[in-house]
């Protein structure tokens, strides 16, 4: 057995999980492969639509879940990850405190210029109150014109709109008890960064029992905008801490520079277009020879692991998942909830 994100060196009683068996070019399977847990990552999970990419976060889930004094804090915008409940992650609704986004984070979202007169009124309203409510009320009071006064609360009301915001919303520290799958299904993407924006779980490492693992699926939407300074936050600043993030999306060309290049797992399901692959090779390290996209999976469920850790690349058979998988890529497997004993595809 080997295990991703460990020097083969390295003491080997170290926390790990299940994720699959190493596949040989005639495509059949090798040893087991496990990915360790017990000290902090920065990862990806890349593949077009159908390829297997919220499947092989939902493994990485599903090891976490097992792992004592971690937690996985998924962000679910499609409803793939509801099975988790069975493994002891508990299905909230993505709800956060006004107070919990910055200021700066508050005008990206609501497309307002900080120098502008909505803008400013927004950013000092986020500044002195904590609630949504308390910030309507704030801007209603404000010494600024009708038309300020009157376009901030505006794009406050929209805010109120999306249904995110909540005084009673459970913080980070509250959602590090047990993890949490954020079910975001049928919320405006714009929600689901507010969510990712407000989750400061590299602050809460400190404060509480469990390490952060921030998994953030379709993560292209969810993780930009405003959003896109928290993520960044984690990609370069989360180490020291104990703070881990993964993002998974079909669409890699669209990840933040610092997601690819900070990555210490690269996990590369089937893709299609160049652009992506072009995005995944411009991160290529000096040890990978021939590149990344010359070995490319073809079949769903296959991937391309790139291990920063022990500076190797392999190819590998994603393990069958546990718990039931809800996403569109459960349409191109053989859709069941396997037993622990029997956890490998192929």
């Amino acid at each position: 057995m080997d295990v991703l994100g460990r020097d083969s060196g390295e003491d080997g009683d170290g926390v790990h999980g299940r994720f699959g068996r190493y596949l040989a070019a005639d495509q059949s399977l090798g040893a087991r492969v496990d990915v360790d847990f017990a000290g902090p990552y920065a990862g990806i999970v890349v593949g077009k639509r159908g390829s297997g990419k919220s499947y092989t976060l939902g493994v990485l889930a599903e090891g976490l879940a097992e792992t004592t004094g971690v937690a996985p804090v998924v962000v679910d915008p499609m409803g793939a990850f509801g099975g988790l409940a069975a493994a002891g992650v508990p299905v909230v609704e993505p709800r956060v405190q006004a107070s919990a986004l910055p200021p700066r984070a508050w005008c990206e979202l609501l497309d307002l210029d900080p120098a502008g007169f909505a803008g400013t009124l927004v950013w000092r309203a986020a500044t002195e109150a904590k609630t949504l409510d308390a910030m309507r009320a704030w801007v209603a009071d404000a010494d600024a014109t009708a038309a300020a006064r009157r376009a901030a609360a505006n794009h406050l009301e929209l805010a109120d709109s999306w249904g995110c915001f909540a005084p009673d919303a459970p913080t980070p520290m509250d959602l590090l008890a047990d993890g949490a799958v954020l079910d975001g299904t049928g919320l405006e993407t714009t929600a689901l960064q507010a969510v990712v924006a407000a989750g400061r779980y590299r602050a809460a490492v400190d404060r509480a029992g469990n390490l952060p693992w921030l998994l953030i699926d379709e993560s292209h939407a969810c993780a930009s905008g405003a959003a896109a300074a928290a993520v960044d936050t984690l990609y370069t600043r989360g180490r020291a801490p104990g703070a881990s993030v993964v993002l998974a999306t079909q669409r890699p060309s669209a990840l933040p520079e610092t997601a690819i290049s900070q990555s210490d797992l690269v996990v590369v399901h089937r893709l299609t277009s160049q652009r992506d692959v072009d995005a995944l090779a411009a991160m290529r390290p000096t040890y990978l020879s021939g590149g990344v996209g010359a070995k490319l999976p073809s079949r769903t469920g296959d991937a391309l692991v790139v291990d920063d850790a022990t500076e190797t690349m392999c190819a590998v058979r994603i393990r069958e998942r546990w718990t039931e998988h809800g996403g569109w890529e459960s349409r191109g497997r053989v859709k069941r909830t396997a037993s622990r004993g029997n956890v490998y595809a192929g």
